[in-house]
């Protein structure tokens, strides 16, 4: 009699939701469950790209032969309406899980706005606020409303995004550097509230995704360039590397309250 694999299927027809899954590391994150075997369902506030990255989605798994294409699905959600920050989750969640009566089994929250924050000497309250808004404020609601939408077990997790510049700023990104900190605090205080679901923190160091497109381009080689330079191994991370970290928190069940660091070793360069 064969033996059932011990390492590759603990995501088999498991239910995972993706914030900010429609581009970048979510997008990847997606797709890379999906290649683990779970069902997968993306949020995003822009119903467009959902519809383009579910039909993305949805042609990969059949040309590679995996999964049922129509456990395959996604939900926009404005998580940067401030009036509206815990009932557009609570309708995402709804719809994800059918009124609740298909628990899910992980979330991974990747949505940030752009990066385009003044530096200290210009920046207002508006400012931070608009920054907090979808990077800390919308996963501690999140949080607050998900053990009604979650199997209650060491087996579920939740795993949010900070930055290696909460741990090694750059000059100018003062405001940014305080949000990615404030997100590891949160993750950590989060997994003793939300326990026996785990929580994590995954930090990302330079990654090449949409987010660059705020580099005007003919400083985007030099800028890329640095990033490299700054980094132990010489390299500009990838949303596919990254997408492995945060299927990593999501199957290890030992793994709570952590950062997962995923930098190129910037943090020691």
């Amino acid at each position: 009699m064969s033996q059932s694999l011990r390492y590759v299927n603990n995501l088999q027809r498991r239910r995972v939701l993706v914030f900010g899954g429609t581009s970048g590391i979510g997008f990847c994150t997606a797709e890379a469950a999906l290649e683990n075997g779970a069902e997968v369902i993306i949020s995003s506030s822009n119903p467009e790209k959902i519809t383009r990255s579910l039909e993305r989605l949805r042609s990969g798994a059949a040309a590679k032969g995996i999964g049922d294409t129509a456990q395959i699905s996604g939900y926009a959600c404005d998580l940067g309406d401030a009036a509206k920050v815990e009932e557009n989750p609570v309708k995402t969640l709804d719809a994800a899980t059918e009124n609740g009566t298909r628990p899910l089994d992980h979330v991974a929250f990747s949505a940030g706005s752009l990066l385009k924050v003044p530096k200290i000497p210009e920046i207002t309250v508006e400012d931070f606020h608009h920054l907090t808004q979808v990077r800390l404020v919308a996963p501690m609601i999140l949080a607050k409303l998900l053990p009604r939408y979650m199997h209650q077990s060491v087996s579920s997790s939740l795993t949010l995004t900070s930055g290696t510049v909460g741990d090694r700023p750059l000059p100018g990104w003062a405001a940014i550097s305080s949000c990615s900190a404030a997100v590891e605090g949160l993750g950590r205080g989060l997994a003793l509230d939300l326990k026996p679901i785990r929580v994590n923190t995954v930090s990302p160091g330079a990654v090449n995704t949409e987010i660059f497109s705020d580099i005007p381009e003919d400083r985007l080689p030099l800028a890329l360039e640095n990033f490299k330079k700054s980094s132990l191994t010489n390299t500009v991370g990838t949303p596919e590397e990254l997408a492995e970290t945060y299927i990593y928190c999501m199957r290890n069940t030992f793994t709570t309250s952590s950062v997962i660091v995923a930098d190129g070793g910037r943090i020691v360069a």
